[in-house]
């Protein structure tokens, strides 16, 4: 099983001392011209991500509270907050910020988070380069908390998770992941195919 040691960060990590760990297994014919990495890091209250991707092109079609990222150039966590509980938590981005915050057990329980105001429950910094993108943003405790009510970040603390990089409807089609997907039929929604991820200091 792939293991990520999150560290932890009293204010915003500087993340060139942060570990990063590359999305390197790919699926259904994912070309070789793609690139993504994910780095994590914590405090009490929530887990910081910086998550980056290299492609020759970035589709970006995307917006709103409805909208659905994961069809555009996309950038993914998914989290089982409670250790031997299947149930998982998911943020996906493109590089519109149009996002999909959701929880479930797999695709087909997945239920979708949206304020009363269609507001964002995330804000993410967004950065576009020449040749790719990348996103900055915090999973807030508090968000988990709605669902999973006794969740908390402390040393020691174990979950499991997994993160991703997709474009279902982009030019070059592309699907993958840091934790490889040992399941048929192909999805990223198989919790026990995630990594263990740690929180130390």
């Amino acid at each position: 099983m792939m293991h990520y040691e999150i560290k932890y960060c009293k204010d915003t990590p500087n993340w060139k001392n942060i570990p990063c760990v590359q999305m390197t297994h790919t699926y259904l014919d994912t070309p070789d011209t793609i690139s993504a990495y994910a780095q994590a890091a914590w405090n009490e209250n929530g887990i910081m991500l910086h998550l980056c991707t290299k492609e020759p092109e970035t589709r970006a079609v995307e917006s709103g509270a409805l909208g659905n990222p994961c069809e555009d150039s996309c950038l993914e966590f998914f989290f089982c907050p409670v250790e031997n509980d299947k149930r998982y938590m998911n943020v996906e981005f493109n590089s519109n910020g149009c996002v999909f915050t959701g929880m479930g057990s797999d695709g087909n329980t997945l239920m979708r988070f949206v304020s009363a105001e269609n507001q964002p429950l995330i804000t993410p910094q967004i950065n576009k380069f020449d040749g790719g993108w990348e996103i900055f943003y915090t999973f807030p405790c508090e968000l988990v908390k709605r669902i999973f009510p006794d969740f908390e970040l402390y040393e020691g603390k174990k979950v499991s998770g997994n993160f991703f990089k997709c474009a279902d409807l982009g030019n070059f089609p592309h699907y993958m992941s840091w934790s490889k997907i040992t399941r048929e039929p192909f999805t990223f929604h198989y919790s026990e195919c995630f990594g263990a991820l740690s929180f130390v200091k």
